[in-house]
């Protein structure tokens, strides 16, 4: 039993902690718009722009922050900006603004008005301020309320000399997959690189086949299941009561989960050893235990029906398939979906099927017929880009959204003082909102990023690291 002394420094201790943590400033020093720069004397059009393809008109209107820390020494401010202005050269997009055809459809003009570029200084270390608080998380990327720029940096100087590198990119433009090409591209560009490979910047590839074939109701998944179901009961918490919380995943309670999502009475599989063999990737196996996790913290009845949105990478779907360096937007999602009664009482075996099998289903005919659908029905209103739905308190409850950023190289992006020590998502202020991340720590270890209410945080971690 704890004494009444050490209960007491404790507090002590903890109240110290949050008095700083809210005495944390972070200042913008100064704000500017940065124009490409190009090579050779021919001029370059600022007259041109880009058609959204029928993957961009599927994406929501929203700014997706990405944020990497260096420790020091790191590379200078103004080689960061010259490096990014050569970069913007062949992502003309960034620099670009959001227009009108003749026909009243977005597209892109790639009019070379800028990027926003920030420069703001904190007045602590980072170790001071990390792990970050909402508030410190929101003040380290810039603020987009009403703002052109499709994409902005801000570059936050702490008194230890560590650099907290943000980058916000409009979803519109492009996906996950794009922003970790653009960011190691920006990083070749300021190590005195050259640009390899070259993004592949044409939103024409996707073209229809003739006649069209539509083999899937995409109007019940793309169009209606797109949007996050609106909850009928009133939700026990606020929008101030979100927080962000960062779960470590080791490789050892990685191999545990997979053991337990892959064991199933009389399973098939099995290894030339005759041992267990996993058939689930271990991002489906981690979908599967977040999803039962966050359906027992919310308590949802036995008859609640519950799903969980995977975002699907289409590029190597597709045969043939997309380079990975195609330059814009390339997703569709997967909807798996039960009622919270198999959440409780099937075996985690159960979940990850349920999971594999609509992710499994997002395969080259499912693109290829999406593409034919939304060719067929460009005109149609619920295949635009949307702004969120105003919801009092924003969640997705009884529904949970995955990102699954493990194939991308934002660990990699080395400006040539080294790579990133840390690497995350900044807060999305989504209840159930999720991305799993690699891990900085290089040992194939993996964070997952949740938006939950700050009173459920201790029962998640609990659940969630519970799975003997």
């Amino acid at each position: 039993m704890k004494k009444t002394s050490d209960i007491i420094k404790n507090e002590e201790s903890a109240m110290e902690i949050t008095s700083f943590l809210t005495s944390v400033e972070i200042q913008q020093s100064s704000a500017k718009l940065l124009q490409p720069i190009y090579h050779g004397d021919q001029p370059v059009s600022t007259t041109m722009f880009v058609p959204l393809n029928v993957f961009d008109r599927l994406s929501d209107d929203i700014y997706i922050s990405m944020l990497y820390a260096y420790k020091p020494p790191n590379p200078s401010n103004t080689l960061l900006e010259q490096g990014l202005r050569k970069t913007l050269s062949e992502y003309r997009e960034w620099a670009g603004r959001f227009g009108e055809d003749e026909i009243g459809q977005t597209i892109i003009l790639l009019n070379d008005q800028g990027m926003s570029f920030t420069e703001a200084s904190a007045n602590c270390t980072l170790d001071q301020a990390f792990p970050f608080t909402t508030p410190i998380l929101l003040k380290l990327s810039p603020n987009f309320e009403g703002v052109e720029e499709l994409a902005a940096v801000q570059l936050t100087r702490f008194t230890c000399g560590s650099l907290v590198l943000s980058f916000s990119a409009q979803h519109i433009v492009a996906d996950g997959q794009s922003v970790s090409h653009f960011m190691i591209s920006w990083a070749q560009a300021c190590r005195g690189l050259d640009i390899h490979p070259l993004p592949l910047c044409n939103r024409n590839i996707f073209v229809p086949r003739n006649p069209f074939n539509i083999e899937f109701d995409h109007r019940s998944v793309e169009i209606v299941k797109r949007k996050i179901s609106k909850y009928s009961i009133p939700l026990p918490y606020a929008e101030d009561d979100l927080v962000q919380q960062i779960l470590h995943c080791t490789p050892e309670f990685i191999a545990k989960i997979k053991n337990k999502a892959s064991f199933s009475p009389g399973s098939s599989f099995s290894d030339v050893n005759g041992g267990c063999k996993p058939p689930y990737s271990t991002f489906v196996c981690l979908a599967a235990h977040l999803w039962t996790v966050i359906t027992r913290v919310r308590g949802l009845d036995d008859s609640q029906t519950t799903y969980v949105k995977i975002s699907v990478n289409g590029r190597r779907r597709l045969r043939p398939p997309i380079p990975d360096e195609y330059f814009g937007n390339m997703i569709l999602c997967a909807f798996s979906e039960t009622q919270a009664k198999n959440l409780y009482e099937e075996p985690l075996s159960h979940i990850a099927k349920i999971v594999q099998e609509e992710v499994t289903k997002v395969d080259d005919n499912y693109f290829k017929s999406y593409i034919d659908f939304a060719n067929k029905n460009l005109k149609d209103d619920g295949l635009t880009p949307r702004k969120a739905d105003p919801l009092s308190v924003p969640s997705c409850w009884p529904n949970l959204e995955i990102n699954s950023w493990l194939g991308f190289t934002f660990n990699d992006v080395d400006f040539g003082t080294g790579k990133p020590f840390i690497c995350i998502p900044s807060f999305d202020p989504l209840e159930g909102e999720t991305y799993v991340v690699p891990s900085t720590v290089n040992d194939k270890s993996i964070d997952v990023y949740i938006t939950l209410f700050q009173q459920q945080q201790a029962l998640f971690k609990e659940m969630f690291y519970n799975i003997d």
